[in-house]
Formats: structure tokens, C-alpha cells, sequence
């Protein structure tokens, strides 16, 4: 160990008697410090004009400075990195082949082994300098942003030391075979080319795709740069140095060695196979450790997921998905999108390893018109198929036809999506993906699917008598998007609950729904309905009532048994760009009940859109305990009585005329403890606010949807949707100043840089004396 500690250092200071080093660092620190300081004095300026970043609304700001893979100093970095270590490693056994001391360290008392764990320990040593530097601007963050989580830079750090050790040994060997420098260096940039481009090469095969992907290295600093550092990764650059050493070693054994060539082929395939065999072993499901390293367990399922999984067993789960050629999503799940559709399932197979994932490929017919039909007329589903498959480089054998797909199962009612399959014992659901931007589902929805095969599900009842809102309808003013409507993430559907319809004046209220719903009834319920909901609610059941301003005279004979009646008037809200019908109340601290996301909601300040509300009045002498979950702001909004029409002159307080200024609420929680569990009951003022059109507003931020998915959650006592927020990174502000920022360029573009500069000059000077 001493003498191979001593050529370490004797390397080392050879590598710093050439201005190569000296050069690359400065680069090196420079180029991050072109990433750091912009980052830094954007955040600053926006905080100081409050034009971007309110204060302690960024969080997780340790990772978004640096671990980041768009904007982050150390994420930016690492597809640069393998550009520069090529220049170091390419002379530290070819110089000494071309000089000829090559016989001299073979002559003298030191082994192989000595001599390439000796340079390879100097790299080492040189890339711990590198993470010095970086560490600079890891304390430049720290400096400024409060709650600094620690443990994610370390693991992030760790990464990078791996990768660059991991480049060490490559370019290593790549200086074995050659005694021209130059040479060595144009060799490792080919290599460390492959091993970062590798990943996207031949991912439509299903052989070649594992293989490639298995020999991927760019993927795996950045896993660990996110804050999940597993065995899995350790090993793989564990195995990858243990490689290329070893060939190094047995690169310079062959030089002096007398044994015939397959003897060394041998040895070589070896040594590739047992790195090889070391890498698969340590990622098979079920032998991979983890630790998930940021502050909030971003990485990590959430503790409700994890119940589902240890509930359901050691059953195993399989998951089949149905991807149409033809239809709408195919490109998110081609066969060379297979890796990320497995990377998607790595944090349920980490709970619970005998998942099983299946896909199979099909065309088939669309049930929306597609381009696909208006630029092939006339053509038949095969002919279009073939056409359009023969470019892909695909097998049209691999796919199978509408009839074939339709005698496994029937995809029809699925619209022909890509959608998954997922089996448990004898049940199985659906679980969909989604025409917005993220396109899969997340985690809440793949564990609401999960929890729906191990859970009564709730099941939410629409009243359909007095021309309420209809649950089946596209309209702007019906509930499709809310309750049943497939391709919408937040959709009850996919949310884990059963909605239905049900009629007062022709069926029973059926025992064990988790709530009924009166949606704005146009007509008022006949005595006999009446008498049918009176009884539900002395039962004890849940129940929902969303009233409408003008209506008072069908809503309030629904309310009044429970201390609520919907008040005279219609709320108006004073808005410079939107009509005054349409109200922004706001949460109140009591709606933190409904779920945790809402807690969130209302510390953003983001408003539910109600247009048109009519206020609630209460009183507190019933038997139920009465919250009020949204309150109008009396700043700007008054209660207006009489007829007005909203897109004429703006409707102008007027106290003659009865209007009301004052906080008025538009969504009243009523819960009461009988048979032994807690009744809820909400009564709003507004029906529109879960409306289709509502559910799609795009020009203004609102809450509508979280809102009216926790409001059914609240129903189902917690247990659906699947809460899977995270409490927020507590590093989530900054305290830079402009002055800081002045700072922050003298001292990370001229200060250090300088150093740097001044150091390696005089070094090298006095090297040159010498």
C-alpha cells in the first residue's frame, strides 16, 4: 500500500506540473459558475419585485440550484464532464510507454498492480479536488438559502465522485493501448461517447434494448443527483472501474507476458463477464438497497402507497398494457419507450417485487376521429395500418388485430387508449392514462387503482329527479369531467370511486353510498322523496346539496331541516377583467380538514371559482356543528338583490335596494357524531364551481378541482383519493440581497478563477526553475 500511495502522489504531482490541470479546473469552475451566478440573481431579483418567487414559495431550492438537471450547477455539468477527463488520464501510462520509463517502473520493486491502483488512486485524489471546487458553490448556496438540506447534497456529491472515478478508470486503460497520448485521449472520448449515448440505441428490440440500457451511464449520476441512491448505482460504477482496472492490468501483463494471445482473450472475457454478471445480480428486484436522501422522500412512495402494498401481500400483481398503434398516446408507449414505462414501476417493485409487467401492441379502430381517417380515405383499418407501420421499422407480426385484441379483451369502452390491465387474484381494474401533459398516471392514481381491488369502494349517488346536473353529459353546466370521464386524471373514475344516479321518486336510497348528491334541482322533490332523504340524513347519512342563486325557493325546503337556508340575492364580485357574476372565495383554515392538499391550496392563496353564488345563512342552535369551508372577500364583493343583468352596465352597490356588504359563505361543512360514526354534509351556494366549463377554466388560477376531489374524499373518510402529498421542502427561500449578488460575481467569477490562475502559474514557474 505504501508504494502504491507513493506513484499516487508521485502522479499527482506531475498532473499539477502541467498547465492541463490547472487549465481544466478553471474551465471547469468557471463553467459553473456561469450556471450558478444568473440562478442565484434571478431568484434574487424576482423576490425584490415580487415578479417570479414570493417569498417561501420556491421549495426545494437545495435541488433546484444545484442538483437540477436543466438549471442546476452540478445537473448542468455532467454531460460535460466526460469533454474533459480524456485530457487528464490520457497520459498516465502512454507517457510512460512513449518515453520508455515504462521499462523502468517494470524493472523496478513495484508490481502491476501497484502501478495502475497507483494512478488510478491519483485520479482519485484529483477528482476529490474537483469535488472541492464544487463544494464551493454548495457552500455559496447554503450560505444563503435557509434549510439547506444536507443529506441530498452529499448523496448528489457522492454521484458525481462516482462518475468521475468511473471515467478515471476508462480513460486508464485507454492510455494502456496506445503510447501516443493524443491518441489515448481520442480513444477514451470515443468510449465515454458510447457509454453516454449507448441508452438510446436500438430501444425498439426487446434483447438489444436491455443490454444497451444496462451499459448506460448517464442515467445513473442523475438518479443519484435527484437524491435515491441505490446499490444498484454503487455497483455499477463499482463494477465498471473494477473492469476497466483489471484490463488494465492485464493490458500491461500482456506486454511482458510470454502466454499465447487466446490465453489473454480469455482472461479479458473474464474479467468483462464477471463485471458484467456483478452489475445484473445487483439490480434484480428485491436485492437493491435504497436511500431515499431528500428531506421530504420525494423518491419514496408515500406511506399510504406503502400500506396498500403490504395489505395486498405476498399475491403478486401483474399489469398488462394495451398500447393501439393507431390511437391516441402510442408515441408515449412504443417499444422503445419501454425502459421508462419500467422506470415508472421501480418504486412499487421496490415494495413489492413480484409485480409483473406485460405489454401488448394491437390496432384497432378509434372511437374520436383521427387525422389518421381524413388523410386515408377510403382506405380499411389494415391498409391504413400497413401503410403507416412499414416506415417504423417495426414488425407488423408483433401487433395484433382488431379481431385478435378483441377476443382478449374489449378495449371499445377504453376508447382504444393506452391503458393497463391490472390483475390481483380475481379482480382487476382499469388503470388509464390521460389526455394532459403528464399523460401517465402518477402515484395517486396507480394506488387508487391498487386500493380499489382491496377496498369497498365509495360509491357516490347523483340525484337525477328534479333535472339536476347530469353525470353523463359533456355540457358546460353537467359533471362528466368530474365524475366519469375517462381520460380526466381527477375524474371520481380515477380517483378510485363508483359515481352512479339514482332517482328519489322511483328507487330507495341504497345503504352504504358514500354520500348523495342534490346538484342544483330545477323542480322541488315531491313529498314522497322528501320524506325518503329525511330519513337518510336521521340515518345518519352523508349528503351534498349545491344550490344556485334565483332558486331559493326549490334549495331552501332541502336545507332548512338542517339550520341553513340559501340566502336572498346573488353575490357579485367587483373585477377589472371578469364579469362581476363570477366570485373567487376563499378557503378558510377549517377546509385544512378535507385533506392535506388543501392545506397547501389555501397557504398559495388560490381561490375556488363559483359564477354565480348565492350566500349561506346559519345558525348554531341544530344539532350539527357547523364550519364554513369558503367566505367571500368583503373587500370587493357585496350581496345584490333584485334582477340584474351581468353583461350590461356593471352592477353598482346599493344599499336602498337591500344589498348586503359583509363576508358571506358559499360552502358550509355540517357534521354530527349518531350511530357511532361522524355524518358530514356540505351545502354550497354554487353548483357551477364542479361544472365541466368550470373544471376547464384557463385563464385564471383556481382550485376547483382539488377542491371538489377533496370535498368526495372528505365523504369517503380519507380513504379515496390515495393522499400521496408530501409535506413542502422546507428550503424554500433565500436571503440574497442585490449586494449579495455583486458579490457573488466578483468572488466566483474573478476571485477564484484568479486563485485558481495564480496558484498554477506559480507552481508551474517554479517547476520550470527547477
Amino acid at each position: 500500500m505504501k508504494k502504491t500511495l507513493q506513484v499516487a502522489l508521485l502522479e499527482l504531482s506531475l498532473l499539477f506540473y502541467s498547465p492541463i490541470a490547472w487549465l481544466l479546473m478553471i474551465a471547469l469552475f468557471i463553467q459553473m459558475s456561469i450556471v450558478f451566478v444568473p440562478s442565484m440573481a434571478g431568484m434574487e431579483q424576482g423576490h425584490e419585485f415580487l415578479l417570479l418567487y414570493p417569498r417561501g414559495h420556491l421549495p426545494g431550492l437545495t435541488s433546484y440550484i444545484l442538483m437540477d438537471t436543466r438549471g442546476g450547477v452540478f445537473g448542468n455539468i455532467l454531460s460535460f464532464l466526460y469533454l474533459y477527463m480524456p485530457l487528464l488520464t490520457m497520459g498516465l501510462i502512454s507517457r510512460e510507454t512513449s518515453s520508455g520509463t515504462i521499462n523502468l517502473l517494470y524493472s523496478s520493486p513495484l508490481t502491476i498492480r501497484q502501478i495502475i491502483f497507483g494512478k488510478f488512486l491519483s485520479m482519485m485524489l484529483y477528482n476529490l479536488i474537483i469535488i472541492g471546487l464544487m463544494l464551493i458553490f454548495a457552500f455559496g448556496t447554503a450560505l444563503f438559502v435557509i434549510h439547506f438540506d444536507y443529506p441530498h447534497l452529499l448523496v448528489g456529491l457522492l454521484g458525481v465522485y462516482l462518475l468521475l472515478c468511473t471515467y478515471s478508470a476508462i480513460g486508464l486503460f485507454m492510455s494502456c493501448l496506445t503510447g501516443y497520448p493524443v491518441v489515448a485521449a481520442i480513444l477514451t472520448f470515443v468510449v465515454l461517447a458510447f457509454f453516454n449515448y449507448v441508452g438510446g440505441f436500438f430501444q425498439g428490440t426487446d434483447f438489444v434494448r436491455d443490454l444497451t440500457h444496462s451499459l448506460w451511464i448517464t442515467e445513473r449520476p442523475l438518479r443519484i443527483l435527484h437524491g435515491m441512491l441505490t446499490t444498484r448505482e454503487v455497483m455499477y460504477f463499482l463494477a465498471i472501474c473494477y473492469i476497466f482496472i483489471a484490463l488494465s492490468i492485464s493490458r500491461l501483463r500482456m506486454a511482458r507476458d510470454s502466454r499465447r494471445l487466446p490465453f489473454h482473450i480469455l482472461r479479458y472475457t473474464l474479467i468483462i463477464a464477471s463485471g458484467i454478471t456483478i452489475t445484473y445480480l445487483t439490480s434484480r428486484p428485491g436485492y437493491i438497497g435504497y436511500y431515499d436522501a431528500t428531506r421530504t422522500k420525494e423518491n419514496t412512495l408515500s406511506k399510504n402507497s406503502q400500506d396498500i402494498l403490504k395489505k395486498m401481500g405476498d399475491a403478486p400483481i401483474e399489469v398488462t398494457e394495451y398500447i393501439n398503434y393507431l390511437g391516441d398516446g402510442y408515441q408515449n408507449a412504443a417499444p422503445d419507450r419501454r425502459i421508462e414505462d419500467i422506470d415508472r414501476w421501480e418504486p412499487y417493485i421496490r415494495f413489492k417485487s413480484n409485480i409483473h409487467l406485460n405489454w401488448i401492441y394491437y390496432y384497432d379502430s378509434l372511437t374520436f376521429p383521427s387525422p389518421l381517417y381524413k388523410d386515408n380515405p377510403g382506405k380499411t383499418l389494415k391498409q391504413i395500418f400497413d401503410q403507416n407501420i412499414k416506415f417504423s421499422g417495426l414488425d407488423p407480426r408483433e401487433f395484433m388485430t382488431p379481431e385478435e385484441i378483441r377476443k382478449i379483451d374489449h378495449l371499445g369502452d377504453e376508447g382504444n387508449r393506452v391503458v393497463m390491465r391490472v390483475r390481483y387474484k380475481d379482480k382487476t381494474t382499469w388503470l388509464r392514462t390521460f389526455a394532459d401533459p403528464t399523460f401517465w398516471p402518477t402515484e395517486t392514481e396507480i394506488s387508487a387503482a391498487l386500493k380499489r381491488m382491496i377496498t369497498p369502494l365509495p360509491r357516490i349517488a347523483f340525484v337525477n329527479d328534479g333535472y339536476e346536473r347530469d353525470i353523463e353529459k359533456m355540457g358546460d353546466r353537467d359533471y362528466k369531467v368530474l365524475t366519469n370521464w375517462k381520460i380526466y386524471r381527477q375524474s371520481l373514475i380515477n380517483q378510485g370511486f363508483d359515481a352512479d344516479t339514482l332517482s328519489l321518486s322511483k328507487e330507495e336510497i341504497p345503504p352504504g353510498i358514500a354520500a348523495l348528491v342534490i346538484a342544483d334541482p330545477r323542480v322541488s322533490l315531491d313529498t314522497a322523496a322528501i320524506s325518503k332523504l329525511q330519513r337518510y340524513i336521521d340515518a345518519g347519512g352523508n349528503l351534498f346539496i349545491a344550490g344556485e342563486p334565483g332558486k331559493q325557493s326549490v334549495d331552501n325546503p332541502l336545507m332548512h331541516t338542517l339550520g341553513v337556508r340559501l340566502a336572498d340575492g346573488t353575490i357579485v364580485q367587483r373585477s377589472k377583467d371578469f364579469s362581476f357574476g363570477l366570485v373567487t372565495p376563499w378557503l378558510t383554515p377549517a377546509a385544512d380538514s378535507l385533506s392535506r392538499t388543501m392545506h397547501y391550496v389555501r397557504r398559495d392563496s388560490i381561490p375556488v371559482t363559483m359564477p354565480g353564488v348565492a350566500g349561506l345563512a346559519y345558525d348554531h342552535t341544530g344539532p350539527f356543528a357547523i364550519k364554513p369551508f369558503l367566505l367571500t372577500d368583503p373587500t370587493n364583493s357585496w350581496s345584490k338583490m333584485g334582477a340584474f343583468v351581468l353583461d350590461s352596465a356593471a352592477p353598482v352597490y346599493s344599499a336602498v335596494n337591500g344589498d348586503q356588504k359583509g363576508v358571506f359563505p358559499t360552502a358550509l361543512s355540517l357534521t354530527r357524531t349518531i350511530n357511532g360514526k361522524e355524518q358530514r354534509i356540505l351545502l354550497t351556494g354554487d353548483a357551477d364551481f364542479m361544472s365541466n366549463a368550470e373544471l376547464s377554466r384557463n385563464n385564471m388560477t383556481s382550485s376547483n378541482f382539488l377542491f371538489s376531489d377533496a370535498i368526495f374524499g372528505w365523504f369517503a373518510y380519507g380513504e379515496f383519493p390515495v393522499q400521496t402529498t408530501r409535506p413542502r421542502p422546507t428550503d424554500d427561500d433565500i436571503t440574497l440581497s442585490a449586494g449579495g449578488v455583486k458579490v457573488l460575481r466578483v468572488v466566483y467569477f474573478g476571485l477564484i478563477p484568479g486563485l485558481l490562475l495564480l496558484a498554477g502559474t506559480i507552481i508551474l514557474i517554479r517547476r520550470k526553475r527547477k
